[in-house]
C-alpha cells in the first residue's frame, strides 16, 4: 500500500535501464453506493420513458454493398443520399422477393430487418433515374454545365444503373436491451441501442433534414439566424436512446449547428470575404471554402456539386463544343462559356462575365457554370474557424433559458410523432411524452478564505472581493514591470494609475511601473512577428534585463495576430510573466480586479483557498500526499490536419488542490488519447509526467504521490478503456522508470461537457441552483456516473458535466468524492465564480488552447518548429516561467 514514508524519487543518478512493468489490464469499476447528503429538490430530466412490449423481438443486420455499372459512378454510389435512394428504388422493385419486409438503411453499409429476409445472400441490378445535374454534367446541349464529355451524358440517357448487394452480417434480440438494464455489458445491447437510433434517423432522412451523428436540423425558417459572414445558425434537435437506471429513455435536446447562407453564391462569397466589389474577390480562399458545396442553376433548376474554379473568367474560359451543319456534318469549335450563354441560351450574363466560373465537373472533363447563375442550396454545414465576433453571436443566439428549452424539446416529441413510425412499432417501442421526474441534492458552497484568513460565503455560486484582500498578494516594483500599448486609443498613465490603486486596496504592493511604452504609429503597418520583435527591442534599451511582469494591451481581443508572437517572445525566449488584455472604454474596479487575479497568479501569489485546505480536513487527501492531474486534447480547426495539443496539469505544494503546473506537448493530429505522458529517449523518459512529479516532490519536502486523482476531458464512451489501459499504463511506467518500486493508488475520472442531459426544477422556470447533483435515475444502469452543475448557468439553462469515475483505488465514498470535485469547481484563480468544470481542467484546456496560439502549427516543413516523426514539436517554456501558472 502506498504511504508518504515510502522510498523519494530519484532526481539524479542511475535510472534503472530495464523494468518489469505492472502494466495491469483495468475494468470500469461498477457504482458501489449513492450519494445521500445535500438538500433534496424535485427535477425534470430530458429524458423520456421508453416501454417495449415485445422483447422476443429479433433484429437481423445485412452489409449493403452498390456498385456502379459504370465506374464513373463511383461517387454517386459512395453518397449516403444516393444510397438511399437506390435502396428505396430496390425496395419498391423487388419488394415482392423481400417478403415486403420492412428495413432501415443507415445510407452506408448497413440494413436492419425485424426478422430475416428470405435468403442471406441477394443481388439485384437498380436503375436509378437521375434528374440532378451530375448525371447531365457536360451536357452542352441541355442548357446545364457546358465543357467536358458530351458522348456520355448521351449514353447515360439520365439513368445511374448499380448493383446492390446484400448479405446477412448477424442477428441480436432486443431482449438484449433489457439485459443492459440490469448492468449487463454485451455488446448486443449497445448494437440494438444503434439500431433504435437509426431507426429515428431514417424518420429524420425522409423528411430531408441534414444529419449530424444523432442531431437532425430541417430548416426551418424560424430555427435559423444570421452570424454574420454568409453563414447561419440552425437550430434542430438532439434524440438517442439511452439505458439509465433500471429502465431505457429517449433523450431529446436542442441542438445549434452552422450552415452557409443559401442564396446566390457572389453574396455568399462577398459576405464570407467582407466585401463589396466583386472583383477583390480572393478566389484561392474562395476554391477552398466552396469545394464540394452543392449549387442550383436558376437556368435548369438541377443541383451540382463544386469540384473547382475555372482559372480565367467567364468570357474568356473556353471550352470544345460539337456542332453540326446543314449538310450533317459536325465540327468542333471553342466557345466561351459567356457566348455559350448568350448565344445558344438566349441569357445575357450582367455580373459573371469577368469572374471565373464554378467548375461542376471533374478533374479530367471540367463543366463549368457561370457564378451568377449559381445559388448554394439550403441546410449545408459551414466547418471552417469563426470570428472571435461570430463566435460570441452563436453562442447568445443559440442559448435558451429553462422554460424555453422545455417548450422547444416538447413540440420537437410531438412533432416527430415517434409513435405512427411503422418500423417503432412493429418492435413493440412507444414513447412517454412526459418528461421525466427525479430527485437531485444541493451541494452547501464551500467556505472560502482570503486576506487576513477572513471568511468569504459564496452566493449562488459567486462572491467578490469588495473590502477584502489577496490571500498572498504579489508584489511589484516600479522597475519591475512595464506596460505596452499596441493599441492608439488606451491611456496608459490612466491605466496604470487604476490598476495599481485597485491593486493596493486588495493588499498588493503594486507600484506604479517605471516603463511605458507606446507603439510607433508607423510600425503598425509591418506584420504581428514584426511589431512584436520592435517593441521588444524598444524594452530592452529601458531595462539592464528583462523585467520581472508586462501588461500588455491589444489592439483587440485575444484572436488578434499579435498574442501569439508576443506569448512566444516573452514565454520562451526571455522568460517573463505576461498578461494581455482589450481594456473596455470605460474601466471598472470589477475589470481590475478580474485582471489583478490574473496577474496575481501567474507571479505565484494566491487569491483565494478552500477553507478545508487550510484546516488541512479533506477527506482522505489530507493525510496521505495526493497529487491531482487534469488532462486534455486540444484539436484544430474542424477539416484541417493541424497537430493536436495536449495538455496536462499537476497539483503542487499539497495538501493545496489549488496550485498547479503545466506541461505541453503537440501530438498527432486528432489523435484523442495523449502519446507522450511516458516517452523514452536518449535522455531517460522525455515524457510529460516526469517534470510534473519531479515539481511536486520538490514543492512537498522530498515526498512522491502516494494517491493520483486524474482527470481526464474530452473523451467519449467508446474510449474509456483506452484512457485506463493506454494513459494510466504510461503514467506507471513513468513510476517505473523513476525508481519506484510501490505505484500510488490511482482514481481515474473522465469529464464530459458534450452530451445532451439537462435538468429542470420541477416547481419554477429557473435554472438548477450552483452544487445541484445527481446520481440517480438518469444514470448508467451499472457504471459509477454522476451529473453535477456546480456553476450558475444563466443566462441559458445549465449544462452539468457529466462525470464518470473509472477506477476509484483511493475509495472515496460517492458523498466525499461529489463534495471534492464540487470544491474543485471554486478554486479557478482566474475568476470569482465556481466554474461549470472542475478547475485543473480548465487550466489544462487553458494551457494546450494558449501555447497553441503561440506557434503556426500548419507549417509542417519544420520552418518555425523542428519536426520529429512527422509532428512539430514544442521547445521548452524558458524556466523563469516553466512552474508559473502561466496559463491562468
Amino acid at each position: 500500500m502506498a504511504s508518504s514514508s515510502r522510498s523519494k524519487v530519484e532526481v539524479e543518478g542511475s535510472i534503472p535501464q530495464s523494468m518489469t512493468s505492472r502494466a495491469p489490464t483495468y475494468h470500469l469499476m461498477t457504482r458501489p453506493a449513492f450519494g445521500a447528503q445535500g438538500r433534496r429538490i424535485r427535477l425534470f430530466a430530458n429524458h423520456f420513458d421508453v416501454k417495449f412490449t415485445m422483447p422476443d423481438t429479433v433484429f437481423y443486420q445485412y452489409s449493403v454493398t452498390i456498385t456502379p455499372h459504370d465506374a464513373r459512378d463511383k461517387n454517386a454510389a459512395q453518397s449516403k443520399v444516393y444510397g438511399r435512394k437506390i435502396v428505396n428504388r430496390l425496395y419498391e422493385i423487388y419488394g415482392k422477393e423481400l417478403k415486403n419486409k420492412r428495413f432501415v438503411y443507415d445510407g452506408e453499409r448497413s440494413l436492419i430487418t425485424i426478422g430475416p429476409l428470405p435468403h442471406k445472400n441477394f443481388e439485384f441490378t437498380v436503375v436509378l433515374e437521375d434528374s440532378s445535374a451530375r448525371a447531365t454534367a457536360g451536357r452542352a446541349g441541355d442548357g446545364s454545365a457546358v465543357g467536358g464529355d458530351q458522348k456520355r451524358s448521351k449514353l447515360s440517357g439520365f439513368v445511374k444503373t448499380f448493383i446492390v448487394g446484400i448479405k446477412f452480417v448477424a442477428m441480436f434480440p432486443m431482449k438484449s436491451i433489457a439485459l443492459a438494464l440490469g448492468g449487463s455489458e454485451r455488446e448486443d445491447g449497445h448494437t440494438a441501442l444503434r439500431v433504435l437510433d437509426i431507426i429515428l434517423k431514417r424518420q429524420q432522412a425522409e423528411r430531408g433534414c441534414l444529419l449530424l451523428k444523432n442531431c437532425y436540423f430541417d430548416g426551418n425558417h424560424t430555427r435559423i439566424f444570421d452570424v454574420g459572414g454568409g453563414v447561419s445558425g440552425c437550430r434542430g434537435f438532439h434524440s438517442s436512446f439511452r439505458t439509465t437506471n433500471g429502465s431505457l429513455s429517449l433523450n431529446i435536446d436542442t441542438s445549434t449547428t452552422l450552415i452557409m447562407k443559401p442564396g446566390p453564391v457572389v453574396e455568399f462569397l462577398l459576405a464570407n470575404q467582407n466585401l463589396e466589389d466583386p472583383r477583390r474577390i480572393d478566389w484561392e480562399k474562395a476554391k477552398r471554402m466552396l469545394k464540394n458545396m452543392k449549387i442550383k442553376a436558376v437556368h435548369n433548376q438541377r443541383e451540382y456539386k463544386i469540384t473547382g474554379i475555372s482559372k480565367l473568367p467567364c468570357d474568356v474560359q473556353t471550352f470544345s463544343l460539337k456542332e453540326r451543319n446543314g449538310e450533317g456534318e459536325t465540327r468542333t469549335v471553342e466557345m466561351t462559356v459567356y457566348n455559350f450563354f448568350k448565344d445558344m441560351r438566349k441569357i445575357t450574363l450582367t455580373r459573371s462575365a469577368s469572374l471565373p466560373c464554378l467548375d461542376v465537373g471533374k478533374p479530367e472533363r471540367p463543366s463549368y457554370l457561370p457564378i451568377e447563375l449559381c445559388h448554394l442550396v439550403s441546410l449545408q454545414r459551414y466547418t471552417k474557424e469563426l470570428s472571435s465576433q461570430q463566435g460570441a453571436l452563436l453562442a447568445e443566439m443559440g442559448r435558451q433559458k429553462p422554460g424555453e428549452r422545455m417548450r422547444l424539446i416538447a413540440d420537437s416529441l410531438n412533432d416527430n410523432r415517434y409513435e405512427n413510425d411503422p418500423m417503432l412499432n412493429a418492435c413493440g417501442v412507444s414513447i412517454d411524452k412526459r418528461m421525466t421526474k427525479l430527485t437531485g441534492r444541493v451541494l452547501n458552497c464551500p467556505l472560502l478564505k482570503v486576506g487576513n484568513m477572513e471568511d468569504c460565503i459564496p452566493r449562488n455560486g459567486r462572491w467578490n472581493f469588495v473590502q477584502k484582500t489577496l490571500l498572498q498578494p504579489c508584489e511589484l516594483l516600479h522597475d519591475e514591470w512595464a506596460i505596452v500599448n499596441f493599441s492608439s486609443r488606451c491611456d496608459l498613465s490612466h491605466l496604470s494609475r487604476e490598476l495599481t490603486k485597485c491593486a493596493r486596496n486588495k493588499g498588493s504592493n503594486f507600484e506604479e511601473p517605471s516603463v511605458l511604452l507606446e507603439e510607433d504609429r508607423e510600425w503598425m503597418r509591418s506584420g504581428p512577428m514584426v511589431r512584436v520583435e520592435k517593441m521588444f527591442k524598444k524594452m530592452e534599451a529601458k531595462f539592464a534585463g528583462p523585467p520581472r511582469f508586462i501588461l500588455c494591451v491589444l489592439p483587440e481581443k485575444k484572436t488578434c495576430d499579435i498574442y501569439g508572437p508576443w506569448k512566444r517572445k516573452s514565454l520562451y525566449q526571455f522568460g517573463i510573466v505576461t498578461q494581455c488584455i482589450v481594456p473596455p472604454k470605460n474601466i471598472r474596479d470589477q475589470y481590475l480586479t478580474n485582471v489583478l487575479l490574473k496577474i496575481n497568479s501567474k507571479l505565484g501569489g494566491i487569491n483565494s483557498l478552500l477553507s478545508v485546505e487550510c484546516k488541512r480536513s479533506i477527506p482522505l487527501i489530507n493525510q496521505t500526499p495526493t497529487m491531482i492531474l487534469a488532462m486534455d486534447v486540444s484539436h484544430g480547426p474542424p477539416g484541417s490536419s493541424f497537430p493536436s495539443v495536449a495538455a496536462v496539469v499537476g497539483s503542487r505544494h499539497w495538501p493545496l488542490i489549488s496550485r498547479y503546473r503545466a506541461s505541453v506537448r503537440i501530438q498527432s493530429p486528432k489523435l484523442e488519447m495523449i502519446d507522450s505522458l511516458y516517452k523514452p529517449g536518449e535522455n531517460g523518459d522525455e515524457g510529460m509526467l516526469r517534470d510534473l512529479l519531479l515539481d511536486f516532490y520538490k514543492t512537498n519536502g522530498g515526498m512522491k504521490p502516494a494517491q493520483m486523482i486524474i482527470f481526464r476531458d474530452g473523451v467519449s464512451e467508446s474510449q474509456f478503456m483506452e484512457v485506463l489501459n493506454v494513459e494510466l499504463n504510461q503514467i506507471i511506467k513513468v513510476f517505473e522508470h523513476l525508481g519506484d518500486t510501490t505505484m500510488p493508488k490511482f482514481t481515474v475520472i473522465v469529464a464530459q461537457k458534450k452530451h445532451h442531459t439537462r435538468f429542470f426544477l420541477a416547481d419554477s422556470p429557473e435554472n438548477v441552483p450552483p452544487g445541484t447533483v445527481v446520481d440517480t435515475t438518469v444514470v448508467h444502469p451499472r457504471n459509477y456516473d454522476f451529473y453535477m452543475c456546480a456553476h450558475e448557468g444563466n443566462p441559458g439553462t445549465s449544462r452539468p458535466i457529466h462525470y464518470n469515475v473509472l477506477l476509484d483505488e483511493i475509495g472515496f465514498p460517492p458523498d466525499d468524492l461529489q463534495k471534492l470535485v464540487h470544491a474543485l469547481s471554486y478554486v479557478y484563480q482566474r475568476s470569482t465564480s465556481a466554474v461549470s468544470m472542475v478547475a485543473p481542467v480548465c487550466y489544462a484546456h487553458l494551457a494546450a488552447t494558449q501555447l497553441s496560439q503561440c506557434f503556426d502549427l500548419s507549417d509542417t516543413s519544420g520552418g518555425e518548429l523542428p519536426i520529429r516523426a512527422g509532428v512539430p514539436q514544442l521547445p521548452e517554456l524558458h524556466e523563469k516561467v516553466r512552474s508559473s501558472m502561466f496559463f491562468c
